[in-house]
């Protein structure tokens, strides 16, 4: 099978093999069609062979989105950031060597919260972002305990206003940009970057956190061939088919009722003898046909022939281990700090997480922290906000004690 056969656009175009579900499809395809790059969309869904392809080229793993350039390079779930590399493209937003009063790294509900109060207190704020505005609300299918949104909203929709709230203010959003260091020297803040650097008066880090792994054998030989730790990305490949999602708290509940929209059977694999979630989602989870509940039981291994056929779990009460037979399994343990960056540049938890004082700064003078990524924080997206509104005043508070705004304003 070749490309053209599999939908691959003749002519020399750039191929985006995905589905309409896809958060990462929809982001990669937002990013092209922004910088006005010519692409053609292959939907897998409808496409049998064009499943096959993505497959094949992916060792058999079904990985979307899968993006085949003309010169027959592919980039599998690429980052807006390795997408504007590839394409050469300018992502937007200031060029290295620009300065701001505030310097936020992450464009998640707390970076974006706290640019727009910064830039409502009348500094020059700058936000720089890797992936997607909105963090992991905008890969999420629907919030539905956002304070002023009844009836719930898309995650795509919140981030995206959360996004046009801080451009009406003059937020300078810099996208696709990894931060690979921060630095301080006397009055400045530096934020680095493969392309250059970035400096600020002070640096709010919001850098958010990732989905833990279960450390089991097996994970990650099956990942993308039947382990994912996003409901939303991946449960549509599961139509009528029984999976199983490990984790006792909101969002292992949550990711289990979404995926009853397609799964024939979902167990819930829980370590302790009881779940950590709302009451209002245990309620939910108990009327909800097609969901079992094993308490008390552990992952040991995952198996399979190619692609995950098994999980092998463990009775902590009876000590009995048995197969449990899935093709799909989503891990919702908790969460590790996107803090990777700053490993010796300030003090961070034992887990990894930013330590802050009261006023959320951070043991480095001048660099604060919001959100998932601070130790502390409850990882709820409402409570980042709040962060994210408190941060800003807080540097609001830091900068006035030095020296006037309006003349660093005026130096960037």
């Amino acid at each position: 099978m070749d490309g053209t056969r599999a939908g691959q656009a003749p002519g020399g175009a750039i191929t985006v093999y995905g589905a309409t579900w896809c958060p990462d499809c929809a982001r990669a395809k937002e990013f092209l069609g922004a910088h006005r790059v010519e692409y053609a969309w292959v939907n897998v869904e409808e496409r049998p062979e064009a499943l096959a392809y993505v497959e094949r080229v992916n060792d058999g793993k079904q990985i979307i989105p899968t993006i085949v350039f003309p010169d027959g390079s592919i980039l599998v779930e690429p980052s807006n950031a390795e997408l504007a590399a590839k394409l050469g493209v300018d992502a937007g937003g200031a060029a290295p060597g620009a300065f701001y009063d505030l310097l936020i790294v992450g464009a998640g509900p707390a970076g974006l919260t706290a640019a727009l109060y910064g830039a409502r207190e009348g500094m020059r704020v700058g936000v720089i972002e890797r992936n997607v505005p909105g963090g992991q609300a905008a890969v999420t299918e629907r919030l539905d305990n956002y304070p002023g949104f009844p009836e719930g909203i898309e995650g795509r929709d919140f981030a995206a206003r959360l996004r046009e709230g801080a451009e009406r203010y003059g937020v300078d959003l810099i996208g696709a940009t990894e931060v690979t260091g921060i630095a301080s020297d006397g009055r400045y803040r530096t934020a680095r970057t493969p392309a250059g650097d970035y400096a600020g008066a002070a640096l709010l880090l919001a850098s958010g956190s990732s989905y833990r792994r279960l450390g089991v054998p097996g994970e990650d030989d099956y990942i993308g061939r039947g382990v994912s730790y996003c409901a939303t990305c991946d449960g549509p490949f599961y139509k009528g088919q029984p999976v199983a999602v490990v984790g006792g708290g909101n969002s292992a509940t949550e990711e289990s009722l979404f995926l009853t929209r397609f799964a024939s059977r979902v167990t819930l694999l829980v370590r302790g003898q009881e779940l950590r979630a709302s009451e209002i989602i245990k309620r939910k989870l108990a009327e909800q046909p097609g969901v079992e509940i094993l308490y008390d039981t552990a992952v040991e291994e995952l198996r399979g022939d190619g692609r995950l056929g098994a999980v092998r779990i463990r009775d902590g009460a009876t000590g009995a281990a048995r197969d449990l037979a899935v093709p799909g399994l989503f891990v919702f343990i908790g969460l590790t700090p996107n803090t990777g960056f700053l490993r010796g540049a300030l003090d961070l938890d034992a887990r990894g997480f930013i330590a802050t004082g009261p006023t959320l700064e951070t043991s480095l003078p001048g660099v604060f922290a919001a959100g998932d990524v601070r130790a502390g924080s409850t990882k709820q997206v409402a409570a980042a906000a709040g962060e994210g509104a408190t941060a800003a005043l807080m540097v609001r508070e830091y900068l006035r004690e030095r020296e006037p705004l309006a003349a660093m304003s005026a130096e960037g």
